[in-house]
């Protein structure tokens, strides 16, 4: 579909600083984004700049500098730390010979890479589609010279339109198959809302430690490492918590400044696990020095996903990579858990975590004390699996007498469903 130079793996760099915030980019993020590629950065041209050029975004000289440090380092392709226009990326690729990279497509290259289930592979192809069918004239520079004229008219503009209808009919399709399993969402969701469990989701900027928090709660494998969207496709698990009982924890993708809003349309169906959870743990990356910027492009992003109305706990993360911080909750003024201090790495704090969450969720909790007979012992064994059980001991006709403390509503599930002798356990 495109007549393009092709794009390798050895890259120059360009970053331009901008006065104004909205263009502004982080240089080092940029470099964390092509490691993550999987892109060797060959140099890195900089820059300064009142507003972008409209022709080559950088301005003629600069333009002329990042072809001859292209040709100096044997390049093959150019990675911009900055959304470009087609008509720039075309002029950039003309005068460099040399494919054209920028941010938005950066972006959308890794999640292409990091998508793992059916769904985010959906989602991922829609975004790119998205986002190519603004790019779509400019693969076809090679038909200029058919564009009209009596003896010039050409295949050229019937071959473009076959090309977008295409792309609009891959679009309808890929749209179709994302509405049947976001039917399968719901009725997920609905399963769960029957059985009163509770969903927690994690948010945050990426690379703040969501994944590594949340193999920690729940012991799980998921992927984590020191990468930019390591997480793509959202997880979800049932965890005990302790004093908490039962709940859902769902890992989601993190955020980034400037987020190619088609990415954010595209992944809308997977962030209504964000959007209807009874709570999100904003998990912060407290080391970082521009932690307040990220939490800005967060709290941005729940705004466009309809999220900033859900109730946040943030959770600072990596205090082990801080001198003298000790693990911490800190509380508004009524008292309520708004920041815990931990690090999900060492382990350090997690027991503040859980506090903190009791506490938020306002989970009504039992204390019984019971009585159970040697013939019960499929219940004491029901027990142990809702890690209920505080203190156990045998008396010498076989009887086991437990101290339980579990969330009001699992104890009245069993009783309702599985264990109405329960009530006759209880030591008055």
């Amino acid at each position: 579909m495109f007549e393009r130079y092709q794009a390798g793996e050895q890259a120059v760099l360009v970053h331009i600083d901008f006065p104004d915030e909205s263009c502004k980019e982080d240089l080092n993020e940029f470099k964390m984004l092509v490691s993550s590629a999987g892109v060797q950065a060959l140099t890195i041209v900089t820059g300064k700049r009142n507003t972008p050029d409209s022709r080559f975004f950088v301005g003629s000289g600069k333009a002329e500098e990042i072809r001859d440090a292209v040709h100096l380092v044997a390049a093959n392709v150019i990675l911009f730390n900055h959304s470009l226009t087609p008509s720039q990326e075309k002029n950039i690729e003309a005068l460099c010979e040399c494919r054209v990279v920028d941010r938005t497509t950066l972006i959308l290259d890794i999640f292409a890479q990091r998508a793992r289930t059916h769904e985010g592979k959906l989602q991922v192809e829609l975004a790119q589609l998205r986002h190519m069918s603004s790019r779509l004239i400019r693969g076809w520079t090679h038909l200029e010279r058919q564009k009209g004229g009596i003896g010039l008219r050409g295949p050229g503009e019937t071959q473009l339109e076959t090309d977008r209808r295409l792309l609009r009919e891959r679009m309808v399709n890929i749209r179709k198959r994302l509405d049947k399993v976001e039917v399968q969402r719901q009725q997920g969701r609905r399963a769960r809302t029957r059985a009163e469990l509770p969903t927690l989701s994690l948010v945050g900027y990426t690379n703040a430690g969501k994944s590594t928090l949340f193999n920690t709660l729940t012991q799980s494998e998921v992927y984590a490492a020191d990468k930019l969207f390591s997480t793509l496709d959202p997880t979800l698990r049932k965890m005990d918590l302790p004093g908490i009982g039962r709940v859902i924890l769902a890992d989601t993708v993190g955020f980034i400044r400037h987020l190619p809003h088609d990415l954010v349309a595209a992944f809308k169906a997977t962030l209504t696990e964000t959007r209807e959870a009874e709570l999100l743990l904003h998990v912060v990356d407290i080391s970082d020095d521009r932690r307040s910027e990220n939490i800005e492009q967060v709290e941005y992003v729940l705004k466009e996903i309809e999220a900033n109305e859900v109730p946040q706990l943030v959770i600072c993360n990596k205090i082990d990579n801080l001198d003298d911080i000790e693990p911490r909750i800190d509380r508004d003024e009524q008292g309520v858990p708004i920041r815990v201090w931990l690090s999900a790495q060492a382990n350090i704090g997690i027991e503040l975590l859980f506090t903190a969450l009791a506490e938020r969720l306002d989970i009504q909790v039992v204390n019984h004390q019971l009585n159970i007979p040697p013939s019960a012992g499929k219940l004491r064994g029901e027990l142990y699996k809702l890690n209920c059980i505080t203190h156990e001991t045998f008396d010498e006709q076989g009887y086991c007498h437990l101290e339980v403390k579990m969330p009001s509503r699992e104890w009245q599930r069993l009783i309702a469903t599985k264990y109405s002798e329960l009530v006759d356990y209880i030591v008055h």
